[in-house]
């Protein structure tokens, strides 16, 4: 059996572990049966016929290394020759035809939204895909959890907590922003995690009045500073009441270079105290994985593994009550896991205190 692996969409911890753990699985059960290839920076690979043979030692001493060892590209088309013929069409027939060229029995494909969809396309014409869910931002739907997302929970705790010192030291508000265009869970947990004050997420509106509240409160009862987890993606309730066309065009106006920085200016106008912005940015997605996430990618490669030795493909392997599931790429394909404004973390985070800026 002949089988391609491909990373694609932004770079996330555990990529390395999940393509190990496909691996060493199939080398296990099926031996000499299998001939894994590797092709280089995701679907860019795969329109190109960029691929090559790989071997056993190719994943060893890898389980810990982050990044990832086939490369990948978030948009790669955009590195076609003749970007006019950049159709959807075809890419497609281009990816079809060097699946059909090197003989893929099978294509292993590891992402999130952007990928699974171009996946679940691969799969409606006829390839078998087994697919693995990799995000920081947990928003892929049907899965309890994607790998990556704890590692990046970790290294924006370990950002908040840095800042706490500081903070105290001076007397001061600082905005932490984390990574999350449409999902709040990367901030929601590591706000928690870290003692964050005010929580903002995507899908909670924020209001600057409510947040200059809560920091005059902390104020008021001999608090020093205040933190606040910012969401990249987080809206003001002026904007959430916007069609899209007018919030677009409101972004486009913005003279701030995101949205943390606009709320310091209005905390600033509204308090009267200085305000500091932190983004630790692409760090979020860097470093070796934690261990949660080794044990996660290993898991859901094995599973993968499995599907694939049992001819179950058009699945993504999933975690859900702690154990591996399989669910249809039909199902996943096209849908974002937001986090609910009413669900039991944000009513936990809210009883202990933190304000979520509404």
């Amino acid at each position: 059996m002949k089988i391609g692996m491909l990373t694609s969409g932004g770079d996330c911890q555990g990529l390395n572990a999940a393509l190990r753990g496909v691996a060493k699985t199939l080398y296990n059960e099926m031996g000499k049966g299998v001939t894994l290839y590797g092709i280089r920076d995701g679907y860019r690979g795969l329109i190109e016929g960029d691929y090559h043979e790989m071997q056993p030692d190719d994943f060893s001493d890898i389980l810990t290394l982050g990044g990832t060892i086939l490369g990948t590209s978030r948009q790669p088309f955009k590195q076609m020759q003749r970007p006019e013929e950049d159709s959807e069409q075809t890419r497609l027939d281009k990816m079809l035809k060097t699946v059909k060229k090197a003989g893929f029995d099978c294509l292993v494909i590891l992402g999130g939204n952007g990928t699974h969809k171009t996946a679940n396309l691969l799969r409606e014409n006829g390839v078998n895909v087994v697919t693995l869910p990799k995000t920081i931002d947990n928003d892929l739907w049907g899965t309890e959890l994607t790998f990556g997302f704890q590692s990046a929970v970790n290294i924006a705790s370990e950002v908040i907590d840095s800042i706490h010192s500081t903070a105290f030291s001076h007397s001061r508000v600082f905005i932490v922003e984390i990574m999350g265009h449409k999902a709040g869970w990367l901030t929601l947990h590591a706000g928690i995690a870290s003692g964050a004050d005010v929580i903002v997420i995507p899908e909670i509106p924020y209001s600057a009045k409510k947040i200059a509240q809560a920091i005059e409160k902390r104020a008021k009862d001999g608090k020093r500073f205040s933190i606040i987890a910012v969401a990249e993606g987080a809206v003001s309730r002026e904007e959430a009441a916007m069609s899209k066309k007018e919030f677009k065009a409101a972004r486009e106006a913005m003279p701030y270079p995101s949205v943390s920085y606009r709320l310091a200016a209005e905390l600033k106008e509204l308090t009267g105290q200085e305000i500091r912005v932190t983004i630790p940015g692409h760090f979020q997605r860097g470093g070796a994985p934690c261990a949660a996430d080794r044990v996660l990618s290993s898991r859901f490669g094995a599973a993968a593994a499995e599907l694939i030795r049992e001819g179950k493909f058009g699945n993504m392997v999933a975690l859900r009550d702690d154990k591996i599931v399989s669910v249809p790429l039909s199902e996943v394909a096209g849908k974002l896991k937001t986090v609910p404004p009413d669900c039991e973390i944000v009513a936990q985070a809210r009883a202990l205190g933190l304000s979520m800026g509404d």
